[in-house]
C-alpha cells in the first residue's frame, strides 16, 4: 500500500506529482487528489495535488502546493502549474519533453531548462508506465512566484536566471546548515567506508549545482557526496573513514572561506570572504585604489571580474592563491584534529559553471579537473 509522505519534499517531486496527475486528466481519467509516487523508497508515497482541469484542445493542467517541511522555507507554500499535452509522435525514444514557463530558471547561455537528472529520472520513472504506445508527452511547467523567489538564492551565481531550478538529487528536503544534514552525511561516509573496498576515493561536493556540474563533468556517482556547511567536520570523518584521495568542489564565493580557516561555511555564524580575498590579493601585490575597490565589492564574482579587466595577471595569481590556500588550510586542519597527513584537493567554479580555479592536489589525483 503507498504511505502518505510525512516530511517535506523537493521542487522536483511536487512537479511529478501535477505532471502525474495531468497526464492521467489528459487520458480521461478521473481526478485523483493524491498522487502514488515511485520516489527513493520502495513503498509509494502518496503525495497531494490541489486541482486538476481541462485546457481543452488536447491539453490539461495541474496545480501543486509544495510543502517542503520545517526545513525549508523558500518553498513552502508554493504553488506549481504542470500543463501537460500530446506532443507529435514519438521518435527515437525521446517521448517526454520539458518547457520552461514562467518562474522556472533557465541557463543563462543556452536558455536550457536547469534541470537535474535526478528530476527528469523522476518523472521518466513515474510517467512512462502511463504513457500509450508511441505517444510523447509535452509538459510546460510554471511557478508564478518563481522568477521572486529566485532572487533570494544563489542561482544567478551559477549561471541560472528567470526561476528556480529544478535541482534536487532526492525527494526528502534536507536543512544544509542544520545538524540532521552532518549526520545524514556522516552516515553516508560510513555507509560507503563499510562496503567492500572501503571508500578510498571521495568528493565532497557543496549544493545542488556543485552536485549537478560534477555528475556533468562525468565523475562517477559513487564518489561524490553533497555536503552542506559542515565542511571541518566531513573532512575529519573522511580522514577518520580511510579515504586517501578527498576532493571538495564547490563555488568559489563559499569555498573561500576555508582559506581564511573558516571551516563551517554558512553565513550567518561566520563569513570573512571580502577579508579573506583582500589579504590575499594584498600578498599577490595589489594596492591602493584598487585593492579598496576589491574590498568594496559587493561579491566575490563582482570583485573579481573587475580586477581581471585592471590587472589580469594579479588576477590570475590571486585565484590560484585562493585555491593552493585552501588545500594548505585543509590539510593543516586535518594534521591538527585526527593528526593525518592527507591533504585534500580542491576545484572551484564561478557562475558560469565553468573551472575557476584549480589547485595542485586535485589537478595531480583527479584527472576531470586536470588543466
Amino acid at each position: 500500500m503507498p504511505e502518505t509522505a510525512l516530511s517535506g519534499y523537493t521542487l522536483p517531486v511536487w512537479v511529478a506529482a501535477a505532471a502525474r496527475a495531468a497526464l492521467l486528466q489528459l487520458q480521461g481519467e478521473e481526478f485523483c487528489s493524491e498522487q502514488p509516487l515511485q520516489l527513493d523508497q520502495p513503498q509509494l508515497q502518496l503525495v497531494p495535488v490541489q486541482a486538476v482541469a481541462p485546457l481543452g484542445q488536447g491539453r490539461c493542467l495541474a496545480m501543486v502546493c509544495c510543502e517542503g517541511g520545517a526545513a525549508l522555507d523558500l518553498t513552502r507554500g508554493l504553488m506549481i502549474w504542470v500543463e501537460a499535452r500530446w506532443g507529435l509522435p514519438q521518435a527515437a525514444g525521446n517521448w517526454l519533453q520539458l518547457e520552461p514557463g514562467e518562474g522556472l530558471g533557465v541557463y543563462a547561455e543556452s536558455g536550457d531548462l536547469c534541470l537535474s537528472s535526478y528530476a527528469r529520472q523522476l518523472l521518466e520513472t513515474n510517467l512512462q508506465p502511463l504513457m500509450p504506445s508511441g505517444r510523447s508527452l509535452v509538459l510546460r511547467l510554471t511557478i508564478p512566484r518563481g522568477r521572486a523567489l529566485a532572487e533570494r538564492t544563489s542561482n544567478a551565481a551559477f549561471g541560472v536566471v528567470q526561476g528556480l531550478a529544478l535541482i534536487g538529487s532526492q525527494a526528502e528536503v534536507q536543512q544544509s546548515a542544520g545538524p540532521d544534514a552532518l549526520q545524514a552525511a556522516l552516515a553516508e561516509l560510513r555507509r560507503r567506508g563499510a562496503l567492500d573496498g572501503g571508500c578510498s576515493e571521495l568528493v565532497l561536493v557543496l549544493g545542488e549545482n556543485g552536485l549537478d556540474l560534477a555528475q556533468q563533468m562525468g565523475i562517477p556517482a559513487e564518489k561524490l557526496l553533497k555536503v552542506g556547511n559542515w565542511i571541518g567536520p566531513l573532512l575529519a570523518a573522511a580522514a577518520e573513514a580511510g579515504v586517501q584521495r578527498l576532493l571538495l568542489f564547490g563555488y568559489h564565493g563559499k569555498l573561500l572561506k576555508l582559506a581564511g580557516g573558516i571551516f563551517h561555511t554558512h553565513h550567518h555564524l561566520a563569513d570573512g570572504r571580502s577579508e579573506v580575498l583582500t589579504a590575499l590579493a594584498a600578498i599577490e601585490g595589489l594596492a591602493g585604489e584598487a585593492l579598496k575597490q576589491l574590498w568594496q565589492a559587493p561579491t566575490v564574482e563582482q570583485g573579481m571580474a573587475q580586477l581581471e579587466l585592471r590587472d589580469p595577471e594579479i588576477a590570475q595569481r590571486l585565484r590560484q592563491s585562493i585555491v593552493n590556500r585552501i588545500e594548505s588550510r585543509c590539510a593543516a586542519y586535518l594534521k591538527e584534529t585526527v593528526g593525518c597527513n592527507l591533504k585534500p584537493g580542491a576545484a572551484l567554479f564561478n557562475r558560469s559553471r565553468q573551472l575557476w580555479a584549480v589547485g595542485p592536489q586535485a589537478e595531480t589525483w583527479f584527472p576531470h579537473f586536470s588543466s
